[in-house]
């Protein structure tokens, strides 16, 4: 699935975190539920709020970002997380690109923690763990992986394996042992968990519900994503994202300063 949407034009270039998610006064302009295995992407005007919500629980959400006047600037994992001095992502972490720009900006997270280190789960790795299907064969209940989710929605923009950045991966959760292993986190998230994106530049936006790749579920997950759209409220000066540190403040200028530039 792909698409566009206008932008708020009564919002301001960087756009709070006094929105309530599950206020309904606050108007949807889109909305998509996605079960387990799936893909999609849109392109995405700044000014967006985008919630993703676990709607059953046990849900993996790969996402990456790229600029859409310039795809070859697109989300870099390892700047974001060291910028920002964290493993994980959260409630006032930002999503940079590889020009120190800002994708896209957490303003709200029932949950705590997300992981962008893991990367994707590929097709033999699926097939070993949960069983060899194809869509031919099995329609949707196939099982799809990762790799290949983000390789159908990148063709769609001209994009390849070439141009696949690290991944978050929203609603899981990896915790690291003193010898520096990594472990995966089973039952992380909950029924209802949400995590709500402020979009901060335009930016195309791709993601697949396919499984973690180191989940260790017994059987293919066939969990429900719910995407919804709506306008953000304009950013203020106590914005959690803003100030959560020094490089987000420089983040949001090198924003100002590109838009400016675009604006010219």
């Amino acid at each position: 699935m792909s698409g566009s949407l206008p932008s708020n034009p009564n919002s301001s270039p960087n756009t709070s975190t006094n929105l309530d998610p599950n206020d309904g006064s606050v108007e949807s302009l889109y909305s998509t539920r996605l079960s387990g295995g799936k893909h999609w992407s849109m392109r995405l005007r700044r000014g967006l709020l985008m919630q993703l919500r676990d709607i059953k629980g046990g849900a993996n959400v790969g996402m990456v970002f790229y600029n859409t006047a310039d795809l070859r600037e697109r989300y870099n994992a390892p700047d974001t997380l060291k910028c920002q001095h964290t493993f994980y992502l959260t409630q006032g972490h930002c999503l940079y690109s590889d020009m120190g720009r800002i994708f896209a900006s957490v303003i709200d997270d029932t949950l705590g923690a997300h992981e962008t280190m893991c990367g994707n789960s590929n097709r033999e790795q699926i097939s070993r763990q949960y069983g060899a299907r194809s869509y031919q064969q099995d329609r949707n209940t196939w099982h799809q992986n990762g790799h290949d989710a983000f390789m159908v929605e990148l063709s769609k923009y001209e994009l390849g394996r070439r141009d696949l950045p690290a991944n978050v991966n929203w609603f899981s959760k990896c915790a690291v042992r003193q010898d520096g292993a990594i472990d995966f986190v089973d039952g992380y998230a909950m029924a209802g968990s949400e995590v709500s994106l402020r979009i901060e530049m335009d930016c195309l936006v791709v993601l697949h519900t396919c499984p973690h790749p180191m989940a260790s579920a017994e059987h293919y997950p066939h969990t429900d994503v719910g995407i919804t759209l709506r306008h953000a409220p304009p950013m203020t000066t106590d914005d959690i994202c803003l100030n959560h540190c020094d490089e987000n403040r420089r983040g949001f200028e090198n924003n100002r300063l590109y838009h400016l530039g675009s604006s010219l």
